[in-house]
């Protein structure tokens, strides 16, 4: 049987999440989906399908998708469905996992690596998160789950966009990028998002894209990050002027940062250093990934981790004339950038 894809949903009380759910599991997109909602309060699916007084909580919608709320164990709930659908009393395609507003999504995505027999059922996609512009602010300094579920994301989406002025909105596009820049955002209204920009997304692949914009973390005289000129046409008309005084009073402590390289690591020295900073940082290590060039080998290799959770994988070859530089993105909570910075230097042929 084919590894199930599994989506893990998260964002803020009323950031949307639901919306976008109710959108999957009602719309006619021809896909089986499972949804697991990992949380239990108000915000039920559908509280008349939901009867929580039903001993299996496996509920079967009329467009072919599942809906299973659960109180317990999500590793119970994957291996449940999983299971049902090798015996063929379920048939369903994806797994989409909804959190609650308060959640880490980290344990849940470590869920799928740490448990071998997860692991051999599904398959992590990605890990979204939906922010509402409209208290994105308020809630991203007052609450770390807040910055946490941005640093984890690979893909963000901003609702509630028409309820603020333009220039917040372009105010928090920033800010978020700061914080991850690997994830690309986007905004939704009323959940109204293609599928395909939902699903198969390939977040935790280990392959060779390193997609952050080269020149937006470069620092400045003052170790302040640039407000950095008009290399992000996405998120500004054109011809607008990027000057937004207001980008640097928020100090978030999930922050990103970038290390580059045209030297070739040393791989020993490489897997000492690193095996040390996930061993001290892991907790606070939230997502990293990088391409680099090792010495000893034509071909790239490809690394990423969630928390203590590290691996890698040759990649292709470097192509001829191809510039052989490593790139990596560290995204964490008050990572120490100089200490990991310099170790990294160290590692160095």
């Amino acid at each position: 049987m084919s590894l199930i894809p599994a989506t893990i949903l998260t964002g803020f009380l009323g950031s949307g999440k639901t919306t976008l759910l109710k959108r999957v599991l009602h719309e006619a997109h021809g896909q089986k989906i499972a949804v697991i909602e990992n949380e239990f309060g108000e915000e039920n699916i559908d509280n008349e399908i939901l009867v929580s007084e039903t001993k299996e909580q496996i509920v079967q919608m009329s467009n072919g998708c599942i809906c299973c709320t659960i109180r317990e164990d999500l590793r119970e709930a994957l291996q449940l469905l999983a299971a049902k659908k090798r015996k063929g009393l379920l048939d369903f395609d994806r797994v989409v996992i909804e959190t609650t507003g308060l959640a880490d999504p980290g344990p849940v995505a470590q869920t799928f690596f740490m448990d071998d027999e997860i692991a051999e059922s599904y398959l992590l996609d990605s890990i979204l998160t939906l922010v509402d512009a409209k208290h994105a602010d308020q809630q991203l300094d007052a609450r770390q789950e807040a910055r946490r579920q941005v640093g984890f994301a690979d893909q963000i989406f901003i609702s509630k966009t028409d309820l603020v002025a333009k220039d917040e909105v372009d105010a928090l596009v920033h800010r978020l990028k700061h914080m991850n820049p690997r994830a690309p955002q986007q905004s939704v209204h009323f959940g109204e998002v293609d599928i395909n920009q939902v699903f198969d997304l390939r977040g935790f692949n280990l392959n060779a894209k390193l997609d952050i914009d080269p020149d937006f973390l470069k620092e400045d005289d003052h170790g302040h990050h640039h407000a950095h000129g008009h290399d992000h046409d996405h998120d500004h008309e054109h011809g607008e002027h990027c000057d937004h005084p207001h980008h640097h009073h928020h100090d978030d402590d999930v922050k990103s940062f970038v290390f580059r390289s045209d030297r070739a690591f040393d791989p020993a020295k490489l897997e000492d250093f690193l095996g040390a900073v996930v061993n001290i940082y892991g907790p606070r290590m939230l997502r990293y990934k990088g391409v680099l060039n090792m010495n000893g080998t034509e071909r790239k290799v490809i690394f990423q981790g969630v928390h203590q959770l590290m691996g890698s994988d040759l990649g292709p070859k470097w192509a001829d004339g191809e510039a052989r530089t490593s790139k990596m993105v560290f995204i964490g909570i008050d990572l120490p950038k100089d200490i990991f910075l310099q170790g990294l230097e160290q590692c160095l042929t």
